[in-house]
C-alpha cells in the first residue's frame, strides 16, 4: 500500500529523536557530524550552521552507503550524526533513511532557524 507524506513524516518524526542546539552542540563537541541536507541554492541563500557539512538530501543515500564508491567517509556508522534542513522534515527523512541503512546515532536538531534561535552561528 502507497505511503502519505504525512505517513511518512510520522514514522520518521517516530524513529529520529528531535533534539535542540544546545543538545546538538554538545553531541558536535564529542565529535558528532553536523549534516546540513538542504540544495546547494539554501546555503548559498542563507549560509550554514558554524561547522555543518553539507549533503544535499537527494544524494544522501548514495554518500552513506560505504559500499560504493561515491561513498563519503565523513559519514561512519560509529559516529553520531546532527541533521537540520530548512524546516525539519527533510531533516527527519534523512535520519530515518539513515537508521533504515544501519546508521543508530542520529538526530535531527530541525531547521535552520531552529539551529539559529538555539544560539547557533551561521557562516
Amino acid at each position: 500500500m502507497p505511503l502519505t507524506v504525512s505517513q511518512m513524516m510520522e514514522a520518521a518524526n517516530a524513529a529520529v529523536e528531535r533534539i535542540d542546539t544546545n543538545t546538538a552542540k554538545d553531541l558536535i563537541g564529542q565529535g558528532a557530524l553536523l549534516l546540513d541536507v538542504r540544495d546547494a541554492v539554501e546555503l548559498q541563500q542563507s549560509g550554514r550552521a558554524q561547522g555543518a557539512y553539507h549533503i544535499p538530501r537527494g544524494m544522501l543515500e548514495f554518500r552513506a552507503d560505504d559500499a560504493l564508491q561515491s561513498h563519503d567517509p565523513e559519514l561512519r556508522k560509529d559516529r553520531a550524526i546532527v541533521l537540520y534542513c530548512a524546516a525539519g522534515g527533510r531533516a527527519a527523512l534523512a535520519g530515518k533513511l539513515l537508521k533504515d541503512m544501519g546508521y543508530e546515532n542520529v538526530y535531527n536538531v530541525g531547521g535552520l532557524v531552529d539551529w539559529v534561535n538555539g544560539g547557533g552561528e551561521v557562516s
